[in-house]
């Protein structure tokens, strides 16, 4: 073929034309990437991405965040990366939201702007969102900084009221019927908590996000149970968690909330296949109401109770369900003893799915008052809060009580291989010692040995 001028000079112009396509294909790409993310988490615990709970938490902070970590800087020779891990994990919140800013202050170099911002420790982090300021120290794991970023953005800043001394379910309490555990949740997301003692004061604070009554064992005395009543008349918040049918002094309330509750339990047979009792009844159905919109976690309730109420146009309540359980199960239509035999009775039970749960709402005076009865108290007990979503239901009632309803959402999970404990004993610091440097020289060695041998074995060959 004869190359003349003329097509050696298209040839040229053929190769400029590729490398300038070339060129911006990458401009492109970089450009979609930039963009556009799609990202897959394979690890145990979602180690790479943000869970649900976390991407709604951060889809509310309209405002920038600014992290500013004080920590001395790397050592890498010594496998200091302290400084790395934090701009790793940082980076999953910042996919999510572009004006999350990060900065590192040396304490070492700079040590009075780390007095002015009241750091303690080396590594300590600093959050700050619209003028409020929080601080963590590590370690710590998505649960834990996503829970910071909801006392953030918490703008009720109201107690939650809990009403004591007659046998209540505590919210600080350690044994397994208490509500220790949840209440150790809410304080983390930034609750506080008030026990008022209306034996001396004159009424219920209403001051309060809400009250809570949970499950007193003997009744409230008349004049607990006259103020309780002018706090709901007055427009107060209430979360009321019924172990039975006995309302211990508040009848009065529970005429005034239009509110029945069964005497008998709900006995769900479906509770077998998860190695649970009769007793034990699972939700099916969520009601439509902000506190379970997009819920779909499966809750679980021992020995519930039936809770029912009517819309009243005189005093102005809007019902809604919440939480339907035991949909193959039934309603016992008396009470049964710890070893009754358990068989429906189609002339006392009712078959279910059994309501368990109900929302009322009202306006008043400018302001809207809002309500929560349940018919269990033990689903957030110590025993229970961790199985399947009673936490995450728990903490959507009182987010949507305390008026931050921008704040219901899943919550994010803790971790659960985030530790290594080793034991300490000789044995276990040899274990340690071998599995730790067999991964960072034993098998790299082995496979560099077993690469040349193989290739002094070709060459022979």
């Amino acid at each position: 073929m004869n190359i003349n001028r003329k097509l050696r000079f298209q040839l040229l112009v053929q190769n400029w034309f590729f490398v300038v396509l070339f060129l911006m294909l990458i401009v492109l790409l970089g450009f979609l990437a930039s963009e556009y993310r799609i990202a897959k988490d394979i690890t145990q615990a979602n180690r790479n991405i943000l869970t649900e709970g976390s991407v709604n938490v951060l889809k509310q902070m309209k405002a920038p965040i600014n992290i500013t970590v004080y920590a001395t800087k790397d050592d890498a020779a010594s496998g200091d990366v302290f400084r790395k891990g934090i701009v790793d994990f940082v980076a999953r919140y910042q996919r999510e939201k572009r004006d999350i800013k990060l900065t590192f202050i040396n304490p070492s170099e700079e040590p009075k702007l780390a007095q002015d911002a009241g750091v303690k420790v080396d590594g300590e982090v600093v959050v700050e969102f619209q003028k409020r300021v929080e601080h963590i120290t590590p370690p710590f794991a998505e649960q834990e900084f996503t829970n910071l970023l909801v006392r953030l953005s918490r703008t009720n800043q109201q107690a939650i009221m809990y009403l004591d001394g007659h046998g209540e379910r505590n919210l600080l309490g350690l044994k397994n019927h208490d509500l220790g555990e949840f209440g150790k949740q809410l304080e983390a997301k930034g609750f506080k908590f008030a026990n008022p003692d209306l034996t001396i004061a004159q009424a219920v604070p209403n001051n309060g996000a809400m009250l809570v009554i949970a499950a007193p064992q003997v009744d409230v005395s008349e004049i607990e149970a006259k103020k309780i009543q002018t706090y709901i008349e007055s427009g107060g918040n209430l979360l009321w968690l019924l172990d039975d049918d006995h309302y211990r002094g508040l009848h009065d309330l529970a005429e005034y909330l239009n509110l029945e509750v069964s005497p008998g339990v709900v006995l769900d047979m479906a509770s077998a296949q998860y190695g649970a009792d009769a007793r034990v009844a699972f939700a099916s159905l969520y009601g439509e109401h902000p506190i379970t919109t997009n819920f779909m976690l499966r809750t679980l309730f021992p020995e519930a109770h039936e809770v029912s109420a009517t819309s009243s146009y005189e005093k102005g309540w809007k019902v809604a369900r919440l939480v339907e359980v035991a949909p193959n199960g039934w309603l016992s239509g008396e009470k049964l003893a710890k070893d009754a035999k358990i068989a429906f009775n189609a002339k006392k039970d009712k078959r279910g799915p059994i309501n368990v749960g109900l929302a009322l709402e009202r306006v008043y005076g400018k302001k809207g008052q809002r309500i929560v009865v349940m018919g269990n108290a033990n689903f957030l007990s110590n025993t229970f809060i961790t199985n399947g979503g009673n936490l995450d239901f728990g903490i959507n009632v009182i987010n949507w009580l305390a008026g931050d309803d921008n704040l219901i959402t899943i919550q994010p999970m803790p971790l659960k291989d985030i530790n290594v404990t080793i034991p300490d004993t000789d044995q276990g610091r040899l274990v340690a010692w071998t599995v730790f440097h067999a991964f960072q020289y034993f098998i790299p060695l082995g496979f560099l040995i077993a690469g040349f041998l193989l290739w002094w074995k070709r060459r022979r060959a």
